[in-house]
């Protein structure tokens, strides 16, 4: 046993929640491109390492809503008895891992059975942002006098000047404002409030939103959510994705642009002006500041390409 996975022995801890292995796998997938922006290949990747999980579950008739840590250790264990290799078995553990870490976020479990299995080593890919002047470029084509246009751009600036999920941006309701101090009371990931500021910038638009967008777009209805869309009710962040992708059309920017490239390009902008990564790491929300690190790669790769461009032995 010692050349495999060892068994952990926790409860489950689960909700027995109707719901079809399908669209589980089918909601990850589109949380995995809207929120965390993943390219197809990699949410294709997910996909089929969390389907070869599928079909062992199901040979072993055990609901993906009822897995223990012991199905996840036998299931890695039978990938290496199959000659399967080590990569891609550390590919289908971080695979795994985020699924139930999705589900448990998602308030469809307690607990993650995977909590308690090691995590094996991997490159964390650098994701993309967009500069400041690409930043520009976006707002700028977006036309305020328009009164659902004024909406989308109100919703892109909190997700860049604050550093939201778009999941968080899309559940802010209108108690979770405080104007006069410029902050949002935010629940991010497993129920976990924090503080956020918001900017002059930010402060304007969601003033002209409230008075003139807000209003029009409700139409006498009641929603206490702060970003409504036409049908009364919040807006999900699969439209904010759609509209996005919309306003992207309108630039130059050549770039894969989700509503998780704002929040990237938030902490970026934020560390090449020399903030310091234990404040970016609050501000974002994150639990592990190993997860803040990966953005001063990205400003330390901006750092190498200016002293390339402009020092004369560069």
């Amino acid at each position: 046993m010692s050349e495999g996975f060892s068994t952990v022995i926790i409860g489950s801890g689960t909700k027995k929640v109707t719901s079809s292995h399908k669209n589980l796998l089918q909601n990850f997938q589109e949380y995995l491109s809207v929120e965390k922006g993943l390219s197809d290949n990699s949410i294709y990747s997910y996909g089929y390492d969390l389907n070869k999980f599928k079909n062992f579950l199901e040979k072993e008739h055990i609901d993906f809503l009822e897995v223990q840590a012991n199905d996840i250790v036998r299931f890695l264990n039978e990938e290496r008895n199959r000659k399967i290799s080590a990569k891609t078995i550390a590919r289908e553990v971080v695979a795994i891992r985020q699924f139930y870490k999705f589900l448990k976020d998602e308030k469809k479990l307690d607990s993650n059975p995977t909590e308690k299995i090691e995590t094996p080593e991997v490159m964390r890919s650098i994701p993309d942002y967009l500069t400041q002047e690409e930043i520009e470029e976006l707002f700028n084509v977006i036309k305020e006098d328009n009164l659902y246009e004024l909406r989308d751009k109100c919703i892109f600036e909190l997700l860049y000047s604050s550093g939201l999920r778009i999941s968080e941006a899309c559940n802010l309701r209108l108690t979770d404002m405080d104007m006069s101090g410029m902050t949002l009371t935010v629940e991010g990931k497993g129920g976990r409030q924090r503080l956020v500021p918001f900017g002059e910038k930010s402060l304007d638009i969601l003033n002209r939103y409230l008075k003139q967008s807000r209003p029009y777009i409700l139409k006498n209805r009641n929603c206490d959510y702060l970003f409504v869309s036409k049908k009364g009710s919040f807006i999900n962040r699969k439209s904010v994705w759609r509209l996005l992708n919309h306003y992207i059309k309108r630039t130059n920017i050549k770039k894969k642009v989700t509503p998780h490239t704002l929040r990237h390009s938030f902490a970026t902008h934020l560390l090449e002006n020399h903030a310091d990564l234990k404040s970016v790491q609050e501000l974002l929300g994150h639990i592990d500041i190993s997860t803040t690190q990966i953005y001063t790669h990205m400003a330390n790769k901006t750092l190498k390409e200016v002293h390339k461009k402009f020092h004369p032995r560069g």
